[in-house]
């Protein structure tokens, strides 16, 4: 039972770390700020919804979230090449930019994956109970 409430509030911290970091690489300005907000920002996004998903979810196995979290965000950004009425109204503010994109890049893939391995290994250290069937 420790373990479990250790892990959660591990998850929690985590969450709390990446949610600011993941914003401010959208408003940064400096060197590099276009790679930061562009591409960088893909691998926190990747973070934050492994991570999210875990602390809802605590039974789903890491590689399960990892993968799918990279699925559902390679769809996302395969729907950023369609540009229907509602996605448009979506993409009109910061968040809904922020979440569904606005623009196709296969440049992004890279981050993502990287963000989903990141994800994954952070999962093994703060959640090592799904090693284990229980």
């Amino acid at each position: 039972m420790k373990e479990k409430i250790r892990s959660r509030i591990g998850l929690i911290i985590a969450i709390f770390i990446i949610t600011p970091a993941g914003f401010f690489t959208k408003f940064y300005h400096g060197p590099g700020q276009n790679w930061i907000a562009n591409s960088f920002s893909g691998v926190l996004y990747e973070i934050f919804w492994i991570l999210l998903i875990k602390l809802l979810f605590p039974k789903f196995e890491n590689f399960k979230i990892s993968s799918g979290i990279f699925i559902v965000t390679a769809m996302l950004e395969f729907l950023q090449l369609y540009h229907h009425p509602f996605l448009e109204f979506i993409r009109q503010n910061f968040i809904g930019r922020t979440l569904i994109g606005n623009s196709f890049s296969w440049t992004d893939f890279p981050y993502y994956i990287a963000g989903c391995t990141i994800g994954y290994i952070l999962l093994q250290k703060l959640h090592p109970s799904s090693l284990r069937k229980t």
